[in-house]
């Protein structure tokens, strides 16, 4: 259950005048919005308020600095676009629980990784079909332009909050199977690491704006940026697969930790 953090009692313990109502410097003082930013982010930057934390509602952050609604509401938006905290419709704003990390030298289970901060996971698939390959397709897998190829489209989440929209071609050649199997049981990729034993592995990462169609998939705005992760692999210099996974950059971030030496860590 969480807790909702007051913003009476969180402002006193911050600052015992913070009952007063801020104003801003007219010699140059931060501008409104940006107090209530800096005030949010800094009870969740110094503890106060913890992942799951209920914010005040906008009317108690309108009372409070004696500002309208729609500065409260600009604040409140930027946070969220920052990954500081996220809203839901009709109940009010959280505090965001630190961006989940996808490694970058492994091919890691999404599904796994989620469930094993607690949360459900859920796969939408889109599309799995059988399709001729374009020119960049067909170069990417080492096939000719035209030749056949399955195609999947899968939109992966977690609580429910899309974090991964995955755009996969597959050589038919190397996995004859791959439009038979329910990717709502069993996400694309971890079907392929079961079944498919590749011993060389291309990661790319870009920053991009999402499409239109992208972006209401992602349930984000088309202005706000992604993080896209193009992975191809080949199991004796043929190419098996090359998937585009999109992530919204507010909610996502891609890392790793190795050794200098080669040698795989153990955590």
């Amino acid at each position: 259950m969480s807790r909702t953090a007051t913003l009476p009692q969180a402002r006193a313990r911050a600052n015992p005048a913070a009952h007063e109502k801020p104003t801003v410097d007219a010699a140059g003082g931060a501008a409104l919005y940006q107090q209530i930013k800096d005030f949010v982010a800094g009870n969740i930057q110094d503890g106060r308020w913890k992942a799951g934390d209920r914010l005040p509602s906008e009317n108690d952050l309108v009372q409070q600095f004696g500002v309208s609604r729609m500065t409260v509401n600009r604040a409140l938006r930027e946070l969220f676009e920052q990954g500081r905290i996220r809203r839901v419709a009709g109940v009010g704003s959280f505090v965001a629980e630190d961006k989940p990390q996808s490694h970058l030298l492994r091919i890691a289970s999404l599904a796994q990784d989620i469930r094993s901060r607690g949360h459900d996971y859920s796969c939408e698939v889109i599309a799995v079909e059988r399709i001729s390959a374009t020119l960049e397709t067909a170069a990417a897998l080492g096939l000719h332009t035209g030749a056949s190829v399955f195609h999947s489209v899968c939109l992966h989440k977690e609580d429910g909050v899309p974090v991964q929209l995955e755009d996969r071609y597959v050589n038919p050649a190397m996995v004859p199977g791959f439009a038979q199997q329910d990717f709502s049981q069993e996400q694309p990729s971890d079907f392929l690491v079961r079944t498919v034993l590749f011993d060389q592995m291309e990661h790319v990462v870009d920053a991009v704006l999402p499409s239109v169609d992208q972006a209401a998939l992602l349930q984000m705005e088309p202005g706000q940026p992604c993080l896209l992760l193009t992975r191809r692999t080949w199991q004796r210099e043929v190419p098996i697969t090359i998937v585009r996974m999109l992530h919204p950059g507010s909610r996502y971030r891609l890392g790793s930790r190795f050794r200098t030496d080669g040698k795989a860590l153990t955590s």
